[in-house]
């Protein structure tokens, strides 16, 4: 594999969320950590809306003292189609869903509320519209968003986030947000005040990525009650930093395995989160790799297909790291060959029958069948997959 050498200024790149077409049809909340590009991508495709980024301090104020200044604001005009109105870092402020869902009802306004977490607006007492308004996920780039200008290596080391996959110093600012910008951003939401203890959890919590969690184990390498692991797991999916993938329980024959995996949202924070350097060839990229792939998948998931996505694990050991909907088990091999006994897992999901295909996706030049199993290139099967060939 090659690298091509990093841009210096990020290019323009489409996104496969259209924000025009979702709030045609409604008002939608739009989550996604930061960074992942959500005002860029709002300017870039509703360049008519009203803004109101809470991360600005006179906006903020102006707002938190009077929050009917919005429909102030917005003179109503016979006849006319009714306003967009964008309100950036809603979790800033959740009291002003109470004037977001009046203008909704009696004016027909449509919102996006956008945030890198739901945390303070599912607590209790916080108006959430009441079905109002549809939600909707923003992840880091994806393969298919990327085009041409795809590289795995760089995808697997620096990450996706827009702003470092094209930087020109991936791993100063893989560190700047890994470290002290997402223990700001927990600061930021007020979940914890013990910020030493979260830092140290933070980075054991990294070498748990891809894995099944033994919250006894990482409460006693952090040094913090069990309780308080199951509280910063719960930051980290509240932050919409960690992913908690389900255990696929349909197998028959072998008893599976119900507990949860993990996965960070993007394999360059985890990595620098771990303080790795990843490098084809070694366990660190496989297991980044395998971390893109879910990536895609539920990006997939999210934007199109709307499929459940699980993992499967029998009690005797086999483990098949994903499977899609109930039609298709998946196995992430970062190999430029792939061996008989890379395929085991697959073959023993194979004998349960309920799916219908069984894919490796692996490092291979191109495509080969062994005993029904079907090995892909890694471009090919992500093409496949935006494509609209396994669902969606």
């Amino acid at each position: 594999m090659t690298t091509s050498s990093p841009l210096r200024s990020p290019p323009v790149i489409g996104r496969s969320l259209d924000l025009n077409d979702l709030l045609a049809r409604k008002s939608h909340f739009l989550f996604g950590p930061r960074q992942t590009g959500k005002s860029f991508l709002i300017r870039q495709t509703l360049p008519n809306a009203r803004i109101y980024d809470l991360l600005d301090t006179p906006t903020f104020l102006a707002l938190s003292q009077r929050p009917q200044r919005i429909a102030e604001e917005l003179e109503p005009i016979p006849n006319a189609t009714p306003p967009v109105v964008v309100i950036d870092e809603i979790q800033r402020l959740p009291i002003l869903l109470n004037e977001v869902h009046r203008l909704i009802e009696q004016r027909g306004v449509r919102f996006l509320l956008t945030g890198s977490s739901a945390r303070k607006l599912r607590r209790g007492g916080v108006n959430l519209l009441g079905g109002r308004a549809r939600t909707r996920h923003l992840h880091p780039l994806t393969s298919h968003e990327l085009g041409d200008r795809f590289d795995l290596a760089r995808a697997v080391r620096s990450g996706l986030l827009p702003s470092i996959y094209f930087s020109d110093d991936p791993r100063a600012d893989l560190e700047a947000y890994a470290g002290t910008y997402l223990q700001e951003e927990i600061m930021a939401e007020g979940a914890t005040r013990n910020i030493p203890a979260f830092g140290r959890f933070l980075r054991i919590a990294a070498f748990c990525n891809a894995t099944m969690v033994n919250f006894t184990n990482v409460a006693n390498d952090s040094q913090v009650p069990r309780t308080t692991v199951y509280e910063y797991f719960g930051i980290l999916k509240d932050t919409l930093i960690l992913h908690e993938l389900p255990a696929w329980r349909r197998s028959v024959k072998r008893k599976p395995i119900v507990s949860s995996k993990y996965y960070f949202f993007d394999p360059g924070v985890v990595a620098s989160l771990q303080g790795r350097q990843v490098a084809p060839g070694t366990p660190e990229f496989g297991e980044m790799f395998e971390t893109w792939l879910h990536h895609e998948l539920i990006s997939h998931r999210d934007y199109r297909s709307g499929e459940s996505l699980a993992y499967w694990r029998s009690t005797s050991g086999f483990e098949v790291d994903f499977v899609l909907g109930d039609h298709t088990g998946i196995e992430a091999k970062a190999k430029e060959m792939v061996g008989p006994q890379d395929l085991r897992s697959l073959a023993a999901l194979a004998e349960e029958k309920p799916l219908k295909r069984h894919i490796c996706v692996s490092l291979e030049p191109r495509r080969r069948t062994v005993h029904g199993i079907e090995i892909w290139p890694h471009r090919d099967f992500v093409a496949a997959l935006w494509s609209g060939e396994f669902g969606g």
